[in-house]
Order: C-alpha cells, then sequence, then structure tokens
C-alpha cells in the first residue's frame, strides 16, 4: 500500500482509539508504546516524520551534565539511564562519544554557581572554572554509577592536553573529558522507531495535519492533495513541538504552555579542523556563559548551537550572525586553524519545544517535559474526548517520555500496560555485530559480498539492510548515485519508509544535505527517479527541486 493509499484507508475508516498529533520522536516514541500495547492508534504529522524539531539537534544522545546548574537532578538521571540504554537498544545509530572540555581558569564560577542555581538568572557572564566543572562531572558520574557502560572523567594539565590535541588554544589551564554518546542518523533512528510501531499494528502517516475539529472528530488535510477527512478517537494526543499551542488552538482549546527557543548549526568541510579535534567532541563555554560544540561527524566538523527566543510561527534560518557566532568560538578553542564560509556545507536550525518560560535566561528553561490533560473536544458517549497536551521534551529520554506518555493515555482508556520498552531493542539494532570483523561477516553472510556499497547498507539500516538486500535483488538494479543510492533502493523508500518528497529523501532518509552533497547533478537525477516512482508532473518535479534547493543552497539572512 502506497502512502496515499494509506491515507485513504484512514480517511474510509474514520476513527482510533487513539489520536497522536505530531510526528517528532516523542509522538513516535508515544505511538510506538501504545501500538505495543495493542491500542488502535494512528499518528498524523504535517510534514515528514523528524523534520521539525527532532532534525534540529545536535546529534547527541547525553545525560545534560550542564542541567546540573539548574537542579534538574531527576532529568539528569533519567538522561543517564535512557543514554545507556540506547546504546544498547540503538547500536546501529547511537555510538559513545568522548567529550573534551578545554578550560581556561581554575576558580571562576564558584562564587556565582550557588545564586545562578537558586534564581535561574544568568546574570553578568562568568566563566566556569576548573573547580565547578570537577565539582559537576564527580556528580555525573554519580549518576552514571548504576549500569555504567562509559569510563569515569578525567582531568589533565596543560601539557597533557596539548600533548594529546596540540592544536587546542596554547592558554588553556586544563582539559576534562567524560563520555556522552552520538546519534549519527537521528531521523533515521526516528524512523526506526516508527517501523516497530507500524511492525505492532499502529498507522502512520506523514504530510497529513491536524486543522481543526468537526462534530465528526478531529479534521485532517491531507497536505499534498488538499483533501480533508475527519477522524474520530477516543483520546487525542498533541505531540506536536513548539507548536503545541498553535495545534491546540486550530482544534479549539486556547493554550500557553510553550516558549522555544532557536538553536542553529552549521557544518563545515574542513579536514584540518577535523583533525584537530581528535576524533572528539569538544564541549566548549563561550565567553556569554552559553555552552557551545565543536563535533567530527560523517567526515565533517559541525558546530553548534544557539538559544534564542523564537517564534514557532515563523520560519527558523541559522543567520550570518550565529555564523559569526560560530567563527569566533571555533578561533577561541583552535586559534591557530582558519575557517570562512566558503567550507561551510550546510546549515540548520530548529525551535526547541520548551515550556513557557517569560522573564528567565534561555538557558535555563527546563528541558524536563510535563503532560497535560484536559477535557475540551467533541462529546462522545459517556464524556468528552480528553486531549493530552505533551509540553518539553528531548531526544535523549524518548523512550521514557514514549513511556509515561502512553500510560497516561492507557490511564484514560482504562486500560492495563502488557509490554515495557525497557530494554527493548530499536529496529535494526536487533543483532546488530559492533566489532567490525563481525560486520564484516555479516554483510558477506546477509549481502552477499563486503564492499562499499554493503557497508553503507548496513551503516544506513543497521541489520534492516538484509530485508532491504533481498528487495534489491529482487529485480534489475542500477547505480543512481554510484555506492550511495540505486535505483532499487529508492523504491524501497517510496515503498516501506513513507517517501513523498525529494526532501525526504536528500535531508532524512540519506546525509546527502548534511555531508554537503546534494549538488545539482544529484538532485536532478534523484527528481527524475523519485518522480518516475511517485507520478510527478513537469511542473511537480520543478516545485521540488525549488524547494530542496532553497534548503540546501538558501543563503543566509542577517
Amino acid at each position: 500500500m502506497t502512502q496515499r493509499e494509506q491515507v485513504g484507508a484512514i480517511r474510509e475508516r474514520g476513527r482510533a482509539q487513539v489520536l497522536i498529533i505530531g510526528g517528532g520522536i516523542n509522538g513516535i516514541a508515544t505511538f510506538r508504546d501504545l501500538a505495543l500495547q495493542g491500542v488502535d492508534v494512528l499518528l498524523v504529522e504535517r510534514g515528514d516524520f523528524a523534520s521539525g524539531a527532532s532534525s534540529a539537534s545536535s546529534h547527541m544522545i547525553h545525560g545534560g551534565i550542564r542541567y546540573l546548574e539548574n537542579g534538574e537532578f531527576r532529568l539528569v538521571k533519567e538522561s543517564v539511564q535512557e543514554r545507556n540504554g540506547l546504546l544498547k537498544t540503538a547500536p546501529h545509530y547511537v555510538k559513545p562519544l568522548r567529550t573534551t572540555i578545554p578550560i581556561f581558569s581554575t576558580f571562576s564560577g564558584i562564587l556565582t554557581a550557588p545564586l545562578r542555581f537558586l534564581t535561574h538568572r544568568s546574570g553578568p557572564p562568568v566563566e566556569r572554572g576548573a573547580a565547578l566543572i570537577k565539582a559537576g562531572l564527580v556528580l555525573y558520574d554519580a549518576f552514571s554509577g548504576a549500569g555504567r557502560v562509559a569510563p569515569r572523567h578525567a582531568f589533565h594539565g596543560r601539557r597533557k592536553s596539548l600533548r594529546q590535541l596540540p592544536a587546542l588554544n596554547p592558554d588553556l589551564k586544563y582539559t576534562a573529558t567524560y563520555f556522552d554518546a552520538s546519534m549519527h542518523d537521528p531521523e533515521r533512528l526516528a524512523l526506526d522507531v516508527l517501523l516497530d510501531g507500524e511492525a505492532e499494528g499502529g498507522r502512520a502517516v506523514n504530510y497529513v495535519e491536524a486543522v481543526g475539529r468537526s462534530a465528526d472528530g478531529v479534521r485532517l488535510r491531507d497536505t499534498l492533495t488538499g483533501d480533508e477527512f475527519s477522524v474520530a478517537a477516543e483520546v487525542v494526543v498533541n505531540a506536536s513541538g513548539p507548536w503545541t499551542d498553535l495545534t491546540n488552538s486550530a482544534l479549539g482549546t486556547d493554550t500557553r504552555f510553550m516558549g522555544g527557543t532557536k538553536g542553529s548549526h552549521i557544518v563545515l568541510d574542513h579536514p584540518e579542523l577535523l583533525a584537530a579535534t581528535g576524533g572528539r567532541e569538544i564541549f566548549f563555554e563561550n565567553s556569554d556563559g552559553r555552552i557551545v560544540l565543536i563535533y567530527p561527524l560523517k567526515g565533517r566538523v559541525m558546530v553548534g548551537t544557539t538559544d534564542v527566543d523564537a517564534d514557532p510561527r515563523e520560519p527558523v534560518v541559522c543567520t550570518e550572525a550565529e555564523v559569526d557566532y560560530f567563527f569566533d568560538l571555533i578561533r577561541i578553542v583552535f586559534p591557530a586553524i582558519a575557517v570562512d564560509r566558503s567550507q561551510i556545507v550546510y546549515r540548520f536550525a530548529g525551535i526547541r519545544p520548551l515550556p513557557r518560560h517569560d522573564d528567565m535566561a534561555p538557558g535555563f528553561v527546563s528541558r524536563d517535559y510535563r503532560i497535560v490533560v484536559d477535557h475540551p473536544l467533541h462529546p462522545r458517549a459517556g464524556g468528552s474526548v480528553p486531549l493530552v497536551s505533551l509540553v518539553g521534551g528531548k531526544w535523549t529520554t524518548f523512550r521514557a517520555l514514549g513511556e509515561h506518555l502512553a500510560s497516561t493515555v492507557l490511564g484514560l482508556l482504562g486500560l492495563e500496560r502488557v509490554e515495557s520498552t525497557v530494554g527493548r531493542v530499536i529496529g535494526g539494532g536487533r543483532d546488530y555485530p559492533r566489532a567490525p570483523s563481525d560486520q564484516a561477516a555479516w554483510r558477506r553472510l546477509h549481502l552477499g559480498e563486503d564492499s562499499p556499497r554493503t557497508r553503507l547498507l548496513l551503516t544506513r539500516y543497521g541489520t534492516r539492510a538484509r530485508e532491504v538486500g533481498a528487495f534489491l535483488a529482487e529485480a534489475p538494479d542500477e547505480p543512481l548515485l554510484g555506492d550511495e543510492l540505486t535505483t532499487r533502493e529508492l523504491e524501497w523508500m517510496v515503498r516501506h519508509e513513507h517517501v513523498a518528497r525529494l526532501a525526504d529523501v536528500v535531508l532524512r532518509r540519506t546525509d546527502l544535505a548534511f555531508t554537503g552533497r546534494a549538488d545539482d547533478e544529484t538532485l536532478e537525477r534523484l527528481a527524475d527517479a523519485l518522480g518516475g516512482l511517485l507520478g510527478w508532473t513537469e511542473d511537480e518535479r520543478g516545485a521540488e527541486l525549488a524547494a530542496v534547493r532553497e534548503r540546501v543552497e538558501a543563503p543566509v539572512t542577517a
């Protein structure tokens, strides 16, 4: 069944036990959890899955060491536990990440930290010195104690630090190194969770937007065709992230839950900077008190992030001022390495789904989540339909959040939990071979050879590559972009991964945009092949190309 055929089947049926609005990672995690309980759950997403806040992350699964300063100990404990869990349940996408903090003072911040902790006001920027960072890392290690999967932190003086990372600023006094986890392909990880939910009977469609309500239920619009229809549900879950208040407004409920902030990143093709990181993430405090990062990823270097108030009604972009901010940061950490705009291959920005925070400094806004239950929707037998709004949430804790939100929904339905997601392996992480020699053997056994092409398939799909490989072998297959993509694999993405637009492939099913390989020739080839599979007219093909070109090549604004 094609994606639009699925929409037609949903329209014809016109009901579900639970309707989830929002296909970011938290909506998807809740979808999987409810499907595992045998609930008839339908998820709709107005764009592509994981195309909003979930696509604009720093590609980390982390325990949130800086949340300790906010006093969010519950969140840090949960985050560390979930990070440890994902290293085991999603080993195809989540990997250990060595992180190093360059430190330029010893005692700075000791006196102001308690005031920041108590008031959550930023005040004048004050550098965090070695003593304060040491205290934080000791506490962080304590949270990592049970189920530890990484070494404890280590402190080094200037001489040893520069011996390990010689391009670092020679004015530093210490470095501190600890381990978190990287998330190489966040959009694909989200898709894997979604596919697991579908395998348990859940229904999910992208490019379907909740636009209102009627006597028959929630009014939905297929954004690709313009068709509208209604779906009745016993519970409606609003998991639309930064747009939660806007979704509630469309449903006839006025809320003021959200106060998201914008975070931007740039990606550089810069071999010298890549080598200077030594394969580590460099986690650094800028002079304004903002924690930023320089992160080697996919043969490129990602630099981020900012934290400024944003309006979810407006598009967000990485501005020229933010690029200057990132370049200043690089010069502080690696003063001998030159950077310029010609080395930027990709830039992106998103809005964090943070709670409303009024005059609180953005960096101190809670990264925790809460669940709000109201009963404002259209009547049904025995009462009104509960509307459950998710406020907040972050990538690292998606499993625990999904469990919590699903349990709330189960309570509203009067149902008991029958399955747990704790320790449940995700998609292509099942039986994933971890050692390089085991991976080579797996490729030879399941994909017929160990080659650059099969290595890419295992990286992209995890052990789902076995099913992909079988599909590729069923009919003639031709290279479309060399080893990167073939005609049959693109067809797989259309049939099994909800691909409906060119951007879905360029931005989320592959890393072509992220790594700066989405040049015009590549886009033209993809548009021709995808247009043939989806039956695009010439005008539709042109519109798809224009939309992606704007996304990957758009000039930034001041």
